[in-house]
């Protein structure tokens, strides 16, 4: 499968337009970004975390592959931006409609 559920799928939307807006207002107050083993809680961490290495490197994601294994969604794809590049896995756990946590990690 390559195509997301929601809300993930309008998450990778908001990514690929860029709009820190729509990213930002897709974490749960307490949602968490878990990048190679840093730990950015809560919107101002996210956004402090983001504005330099994912919406304001200007990334893109092409998903690849996605998996849903128990209550995680796993997305496989190419990120593209002017911090990194390369294959990455991005596991998303959900509460409701928004994203409670994002765990970004090399893709194989």
């Amino acid at each position: 499968m390559t195509t997301a559920p929601s809300p993930i799928a309008e998450f990778i939307d908001a990514v690929n337009r860029h709009d820190e807006e729509a990213f930002l207002d897709a974490f749960t107050t307490e949602g968490f970004v878990d990048d190679w083993g840093r730990i950015f809680t809560g919107r101002e961490a996210i956004k402090g975390w983001s504005d330099k290495e994912f919406i304001g490197a200007v990334g893109t994601l092409t998903v690849t592959e996605v998996a849903e294994e128990g209550d995680r969604i796993v997305v496989t794809g190419d990120w593209r931006s002017n911090h990194a590049n390369g294959l990455s896995i991005f596991s998303f756990e959900t509460q409701g409609d928004q994203i409670a946590s994002m765990t970004i990690r090399a893709g194989h």
